[in-house]
């Protein structure tokens, strides 16, 4: 019983110091929180304050810049209305300007409409005058003629006819005189550059060249042998004959046997097979057929290589071979004495320097100025010319139609298809035609001579011709009564022309036409 209010007393005591505890943590949070809403109502008084400042300054700043702007504004209004007085001010100038024009041209228009009126009026009163005087002209006229052909005794007609021929007349010899200051002038300017060019091309040419004939010479060691080759009852020499289709002539000619053929290329043949017999010793009609056929092969392959050789040195790479050997062949070949391998290595070399001057193809030109004479390999062995074998040749394996062409017109026996042929023709004539190229027969040089002086001869006022400079001048005589200055100058063209057309001649022939008047008188 004793212990129970012990409890109770200590259970008040634990609930007094209780609350006690609770009012003061009662207290001190009504303290804190008094204090926290007192520190909140201090900062939301400075917040307010500092909005309050803010909103002034912002407001300041606002006015401000509304100030500048506004101001600004002004400034511009102010220069786009200045801008647009200048623009009026400009454009009513500009229109004062115009109207002052306006009226200028407007006075200006009336002056020209009383001057064009008072031109018709001087046009229509100079028109009648003009009709008036037509018609006083036309009777004069009328008279005249009348009164001239009572004087004269010719009609009007014959009067017509005399004044055309009168007219003719003083034509032909403007037009002469105009020919001759033509040809003047071109000869001045062209003469030279042709000179030039020629002269350029023959110097880098230079080429040596050596007379062929129509024999050959085998030496022989010993005359024994004569009797070797002529064979028993001549058998060696007549199969040696039928195999090289060569003449034989075995004479008293020491140490030496003579070969003749018109065909080099046989006599070549003839004269190495010779040379292999005799050095082997065997000479039969059978060892005579098999080295004959022997040689032939050797100097094919030799031709060959003759004609590679010469077109690798003019720079053609691509030749086929079969033209390469008649090209070759040509070595064999002569004309006029004129070795005609030589004259077409030549006749390339001048070709190509003239058609690099002048800017041309010079490759197709030298090409073709190859190959123009290699129908001369095969026109003993084909029928036709040589220049349509050699055409039909250069076809047939392969050889363009620009070299072809080019080849064709050599002899001029075509009109010139290019400038490369052209070229082609004019080395031609110079090989063929230059000192000590080609030897000509008398009977050939006689009758050209004879040709050219019968050509002169036949033209009206000719009195004496002469062929001078083997044939390449003709010099002719004129009769000064017959024939006049004017004349002369067309003389010369149509004996020129005549030339042309009915020989064939290398190189060119110069016409000189000569007219002089002799005055003869004796004093007694």
């Amino acid at each position: 019983m004793q212990l129970f209010p012990s409890v109770v007393a200590a259970g008040l005591t634990a609930a007094v110091v209780g609350l006690i505890i609770f009012g003061v943590w009662l207290a001190a949070r009504r303290r804190i929180a008094a204090q926290t809403v007192g520190h909140a109502h201090d900062e939301a008084e400075r917040l307010l304050r500092d909005a309050e400042r803010e909103i002034g300054a912002r407001r300041k700043e606002a006015e401000l810049s509304t100030r500048e702007q506004a101001q600004n504004l002004r400034h511009e209004t102010e220069n786009h209305a200045r801008q647009r007085r200048e623009e009026l001010a400009a454009l009513e100038r500009e229109l004062n300007d115009r109207k002052r024009a306006l009226a200028e041209r407007s006075s200006g228009v009336d002056r020209a409409a009383r001057e064009l009126r008072a031109r018709e009026d001087a046009v229509l009163d100079r028109e009648n005058a003009a009709a008036t005087e037509e018609v006083r002209c036309r009777e004069l006229v009328e008279q005249t003629s009348a009164e001239l052909q009572r004087v004269s005794g010719m009609t009007a007609d014959e009067a017509k006819e005399l004044l055309v021929r009168q007219l003719e007349s003083d034509a032909r010899r403007d037009a002469a005189n105009l020919v001759k200051r033509l040809e003047h002038e071109a000869r001045e300017t062209a003469a030279d550059k042709a000179k030039h060019i020629i002269t350029q091309a023959i110097q880098r040419s230079a080429a040596d060249h050596a007379i062929e004939t129509t024999v050959s010479v085998v030496d022989l060691p010993s005359d024994d042998l004569k009797g070797r080759i002529i064979g028993r009852e001549g058998r060696n020499i007549r199969a040696l004959e039928t195999a090289t289709g060569v003449e034989l002539i075995v004479d008293d000619t020491p140490g030496a046997i003579i070969l003749s053929s018109f065909d080099p290329y046989r006599r070549e043949i003839a004269k190495r097979a010779i040379e292999q017999l005799v050095s082997d010793g065997r000479i039969h009609p059978a060892r005579i057929e098999e080295v004959v056929e022997k040689v032939r092969s050797e100097v094919d392959e030799a031709t060959l290589k003759e004609g590679e050789a010469a077109a690798f040195e003019l720079g053609i790479h691509d030749l086929h071979s079969e033209i390469a050997r008649m090209m070759g062949r040509l070595k064999f070949r002569t004309s006029y004495g004129q070795n005609v391998l030589a004259h077409s290595k030549e006749v390339a070399y001048v070709a190509g320097v003239m058609a690099r001057e002048l800017g041309l193809d010079a490759h197709t030109t030298i090409r073709a100025a190859f190959v123009h004479d290699v129908g001369k390999a095969m026109d003993r062995e084909l029928e036709g010319t040589h220049l349509q074998i050699g055409i039909d040749f250069l076809r047939k394996h392969g050889e363009s139609d620009a070299v072809v062409d080019a080849m064709a017109a050599h002899h001029m026996d075509i009109d010139w298809p290019s400038l490369e042929s052209m070229l082609v023709q004019a080395a031609d004539a110079i090989s063929a035609a230059r000192p000590g190229a080609r030897r000509d027969i008398l009977e050939s040089y006689v009758k050209r001579l004879e040709n050219l002086e019968g050509i002169a001869d036949s033209f009206k006022g000719v009195s004496k011709s002469f062929a001078l400079q083997a044939g390449r001048e003709i010099r002719v005589m004129v009769e000064s009564e017959r024939i006049t200055d004017e004349e002369a100058v067309w003389l010369s063209k149509d004996i020129a022309k005549r030339i042309e057309n009915e020989l064939q001649y290398p190189g060119q022939i110069k016409v000189t036409v000569i007219r002089e008047t002799r005055s003869v008188e004796y004093a007694r």
